[in-house]
C-alpha cells in the first residue's frame, strides 16, 4: 500500500486552492469508469484493486461517522483537501484542512451540486474535551476526517455518505498525464518575494503572463493556488474557470484509455472509505448517471469578517436547501470585493462620456489605441508564429470603473503552439475591472480554431459581424469573432462581473489599429 508523496520537503501557503481540480478529475472518472462499469464487471475490480493497493486506509473514526445508504440511492460526498504530507504522518503532525467540498450525486435532480464551504467558517467543533469555536478547518488537525465529518453534518444537518481525503502531490503528475490544459490567463500572476514587483512575505512564487497558452504542471500548480492579492470568491472562480477548460479539452473517452494510469495517480494522494466491487460499482453508476445532468455550484451563504466568515442559521438552511435540490447555476458567481479607490474611480469614469448604446461604459478609445498600437509594433518583431498577418483590434468602449494595465506583460504580444506543434502569433490586452482581483480582456491569435472557441452557446449577427456567444448559465463569459486569418475575443472577468449588454458593447466596439 502507497503512501502521500513527500514531493515538497518544505511547506508552502497557498496549497488549499487546487483540490477542485482533483475533485473535477475524481467526477470526470466517475464518469468514465462508470460508463466502463456498466459494461464489464471486469473493470470495476480493477478500480477496487487499484484503489486497494494504492490508497490510505481512512481512519476508523471517519468511517464510523459516515452514514449508511441504499443501493441506487442518492449519495453525499465529503472531499477534503489537506498539505498533509508522508512526513507528517510518520511523525504525527496536526494539520488543518485547507479545502471542505460536499458533492450530491443525484440523478433525479437537474443538476450535480457541489459546494465548497469556506475553511474560515466560524462553527462549533464537538471535540472529546467539550465543544470548541473555531474556524471548520480546525477540526481536521483536532481530530483528522472524522471529527470534520461530525462537525459538518452537525453544522448541515445532512448525512453523509463517503469521504475523499485528497493530497496536492499528484496534481503535476495529473496535470501533465492529460496532456496539459489551454487556458485563457485573465493578467499577469507574478511572485518573488523580492518587492516591489513581489510580495515581501513567504508566498510561493509565481511567474505567468496573462493571455490564451498551454499550462502544464508545475505552471497550472502555481496558477490554481495562487492565493494573495485576491479573494475566496476570485480564487474559487479561477479554480472553476480552469477545471471548466480542462474538462472541455480532455473528453470521456482520453479518461477511458488513460483510466489506468490516472486511477494510480488519484489513489495514490487519497483516503478514501470507498473500498470493494460492490461499493465502487454503486458509486460508478451513480456517478455515470448523475453525469447527465449540468454541474451546479452552490455558494455559501456569509459575511465575511476580519477573523471569521460567520453564517446565520437562516442562511445555513437557505445554502444546505439549495445544495439538496440540486438545479442549475443561474447568474455570477458572486460580487467583487470593492478595491482601494475604485469610488474615486468610478467618480472619474461617470463624468467620461458614457455610451448611449452599451450601459455600463463609457468612452476609452484613445488608451486603448495607444496599447493596440504598442503590441502591433511588438507583434512585428516576432519571428515564427506562421506567415499570416495578425491585425490588432481594440475597444474602443471600456467598463465603468476600469482602466488598462500596463507593466511588464501588460498588453502582451506572443506566439502559441497547438497541441501539435504549429506556432501562431496572439495577443492580450488586460483591463482591469472594479473589484479586488477582477480583471478583463481582449485576446487576438492566428490560431483560428483554439479549443476555448469550440461549441458556442449561439451565434449573433450584429453590426457586420457574426459573434459567437459562450454563456455560463445567464452569464455572459464571452464573446467571440473570426476573421479569414484569425480569432479575436473578450474574456469576462473571473466572477463574470460584466453585464451582457457590457460584453456586447466592448465586442462591438472593436476597431483595427490604424483605421
Amino acid at each position: 500500500m502507497s503512501v502521500y508523496q513527500d514531493d515538497e520537503k518544505v511547506p508552502r501557503p497557498g496549497r488549499g486552492v487546487i483540490w477542485r481540480f482533483l475533485l473535477a478529475g475524481f467526477i470526470m472518472f466517475l464518469c468514465a469508469a462508470g460508463a466502463t462499469a456498466t459494461a464489464a464487471l471486469l473493470q470495476v475490480k480493477e478500480v477496487a484493486d487499484i484503489l486497494e493497493q494504492e490508497s490510505i486506509d481512512l481512519p476508523e473514526t471517519a468511517v464510523n461517522a459516515l452514514d449508511d445508504v441504499e443501493a441506487g440511492e442518492p449519495q453525499t460526498l465529503l472531499v477534503l483537501g489537506s498539505d498533509r504530507r508522508y512526513i507528517d504522518i510518520q511523525q504525527k503532525n496536526p494539520s488543518r484542512s485547507d479545502t471542505i467540498i460536499l458533492l450530491r450525486l443525484d440523478p433525479e435532480r437537474g443538476a450535480t451540486a457541489v459546494m465548497s464551504i469556506p475553511r474560515d467558517l466560524k462553527v462549533e467543533i464537538p471535540t472529546k474535551n467539550g465543544v470548541v469555536v473555531d474556524k471548520i478547518n480546525a477540526a481536521y488537525s483536532l481530530g483528522g476526517p472524522g471529527l470534520t465529518v461530525k462537525t459538518v453534518k452537525n453544522l448541515l444537518g445532512i448525512e453523509i455518505n463517503h469521504v475523499v481525503n485528497i493530497n496536492f502531490g499528484g496534481f503535476r503528475d495529473a496535470v501533465d498525464r492529460l496532456g496539459c490544459v489551454y487556458v485563457d490567463v485573465d493578467r499577469r500572476y507574478f511572485n518573488d518575494n523580492n518587492p516591489p514587483n513581489g510580495s515581501d512575505h513567504d508566498y510561493a512564487t509565481i511567474d505567468i503572463a496573462p493571455g490564451y497558452q498551454k499550462l502544464c504542471g508545475q505552471d497550472a500548480l502555481d496558477y490554481v493556488r495562487y492565493r494573495h492579492f485576491d479573494t475566496d470568491l476570485v480564487r474559487a472562480a479561477r479554480q472553476q474557470e480552469f477545471l471548466r477548460q480542462a474538462k472541455d479539452q480532455v473528453g470521456v473517452s482520453k479518461l477511458l484509455n488513460d483510466r489506468e494510469e490516472l486511477l494510480r495517480i488519484f489513489a495514490r494522494n487519497t483516503q478514501t472509505d470507498i473500498r470493494g466491487t460492490q461499493a465502487i460499482l454503486r458509486l460508478l453508476k451513480l456517478g455515470y448517471e448523475s453525469a447527465q445532468n449540468p454541474v451546479q455550484e452552490v455558494h455559501f451563504r456569509g459575511e465575511i469578517g476580519e477573523t471569521y466568515v460567520e453564517a446565520t442559521p437562516e442562511q445555513i438552511q437557505e445554502t444546505v436547501q439549495e445544495f439538496m435540490e440540486g438545479k442549475e447555476t443561474k447568474g455570477g458567481r458572486g460580487e467583487p470585493e470593492p478595491r482601494a479607490g475604485d469610488s474615486k474611480r468610478r467618480s472619474r469614469s461617470s463624468k467620461k462620456r458614457s455610451s448611449r448604446s452599451f450601459p455600463g461604459t463609457f468612452e476609452a478609445r484613445t488608451t486603448a489605441e495607444d496599447q493596440g498600437i504598442q503590441v502591433a509594433v511588438e507583434l512585428s518583431k516576432l519571428k515564427g508564429g506562421g506567415k499570416a498577418p495578425l491585425p490588432v483590434y481594440y475597444p474602443t468602449l471600456a467598463a465603468d470603473g476600469s482602466s488598462y494595465v500596463s507593466d511588464l506583460e501588460s498588453p502582451r504580444a506572443y506566439r502559441i503552439k497547438d497541441s501539435g506543434g504549429h506556432r501562431y502569433k496572439a495577443y492580450r490586452l488586460v483591463v482591469r475591472a472594479p473589484g479586488l482581483g477582477q480583471y478583463y480582456g481582449i485576446q487576438g491569435t492566428t490560431w483560428k480554431a483554439p479549443p476555448i472557441l469550440d461549441n458556442p452557446s449561439e451565434t449573433r449577427r450584429m453590426r457586420g459581424r457574426t459573434y459567437e456567444l459562450f454563456y455560463d448559465g445567464d452569464r455572459l463569459r464571452l464573446v467571440a469573432w473570426r476573421t479569414r486569418n484569425a480569432a479575436y475575443w473578450v474574456s469576462n472577468t473571473l466572477l463574470q462581473t460584466l453585464t451582457e449588454k457590457q460584453m456586447l458593447g466592448i465586442a462591438q466596439s472593436l476597431r483595427r489599429v490604424g483605421t
